[in-house]
């Protein structure tokens, strides 16, 4: 009797095990069935994209161009500098301030170097009547040589005190020059015609030599200094036009290639550009520009820079194939302007292929796509 029962709960244990195993993998396939149709549901999910949202790889004229940015930089600019040491008076020009080239723009007191002035003059009319007497001195002791009455050594001696003389009147006119020089330098002129940027000091103090007084700019014509790579700069020659934007501006301003640096920035190992301004008509030094220097065309298959996605190790485009969407891995290649849109050569899909704008975002491998009736745009 014992030996049934054992056998017995053996077989309802083993009936309960495999009801279990039964029922879990019934689950499972429920669970399977359930997450492949989810699936489906979401491959069959059609997405609806107008004209607006889709473009095209087409081959295009693409003008080829550097970036460039840089501070506006006035061709013309000057610091009025102190040449004598003193006290500076009548400055009252401030920033902002016009001034004429020759303009007297403040004074060093003068009174010392007026002094000195006097005082060289009074030497070299000195100098000058010694110069007089020594020569009065020769002509008598030629007369005498002449008539037997002195030696030839006296009129030598003569000869020499004359010399000596004049040699002394000569310095003392140059000091009398070097001292009238330091006179005109308690003047302060404009060096160029302009506007003030900078006062640097003030009436009543006093400065010593080589001290700056005033800047002064002349907004008549300024430049773009640009700092590009060593890659970069190869493409750039003189003469070439760029589009810049101001900050502040309404409008690009054109500008040109006036000159190129031909050595390189120690350090950045960059080389600097220099852009001459087309027109100058409300810009002020010190503000920013950036554009685009045109370095060529080319033709070649284009799409918008913003088509091109970077979300993964390489660069892909959403490229509508079959009405599917499809990441397109693609190679890219130069960069430009082409109807005032950044296109990029691209490389990997057909010639008209449309492509899923980059306004878009991004969409999953293998979603449904239903065009537009109209054409997708170009741009």
């Amino acid at each position: 009797m014992k030996s049934w029962m054992k056998w017995g709960a053996a077989a309802l244990a083993v009936v309960l095990i495999g009801a279990g195993v039964a029922r879990a993998l019934s689950a499972r396939k429920a669970q399977q069935d359930a997450l492949a149709l989810q699936s489906t549901q979401k491959t069959e999910a059609v997405v609806e994209l107008s004209s607006f949202d889709l473009v095209q790889a087409k081959s295009r004229d693409l003008a080829q161009g550097v970036v460039v940015s840089g501070s506006l930089k006035a061709v013309n600019s000057a610091y009025v500098k102190v040449r004598v040491a003193g006290e500076l008076q009548g400055l009252v020009l401030r920033e902002g301030d016009s001034v004429k080239a020759g303009q007297v723009l403040a004074r060093v007191e003068s009174t010392e170097y007026k002094a000195r002035v006097r005082q060289a003059q009074q030497q070299a009319e000195s100098a000058r009547a010694q110069v007089d007497i020594a020569k009065r001195t020769f002509e008598n002791n030629r007369s005498l040589v002449n008539q037997g009455f002195i030696s030839t050594t006296a009129l030598d001696s003569s000869s020499a005190s004359l010399a000596a003389a004049q040699a002394n009147y000569q310095a003392a006119q140059a000091g009398a020059d070097v001292a009238t020089k330091a006179l005109d330098d308690t003047v302060l002129r404009a060096p160029i015609s302009g506007v003030v940027a900078q006062r640097l000091a003030q009436s009543g103090e006093r400065v010593g030599v080589d001290t700056k007084v005033l800047e002064i700019v002349d907004l008549g014509k300024f430049e773009l200094e640009a700092s590009l790579g060593a890659a970069d700069s190869m493409q750039v020659t003189v003469g070439q036009i760029a589009s810049l934007l101001i900050e502040g501006a309404s409008k690009p301003v054109a500008a040109r290639v006036a000159r190129i640096n031909p050595t390189t920035t120690a350090g950045s190992r960059a080389v600097l550009v220099y852009l001459s301004i087309e027109s100058a008509t409300g810009l002020r030094q010190g503000m920013f520009g950036q554009g685009t220097l045109n370095t060529g065309h080319t033709q070649a298959l284009t799409a918008p820079l913003s088509a091109v996605r970077t979300d993964k190790p390489a660069p892909y485009v959403q490229w509508v194939n079959n009405n599917l969407v499809v990441h397109q891995p693609v190679e890219l290649g130069a960069r430009g302007e082409s109807d005032g849109q950044m296109m990029v050569v691209i490389r990997g899909i057909p010639e008209n292929a449309v492509l899923v704008a980059g306004s878009v975002g991004p969409l999953r491998a293998g979603t449904a796509v239903k065009l537009a009736k109209t054409q997708p745009t170009a741009q």
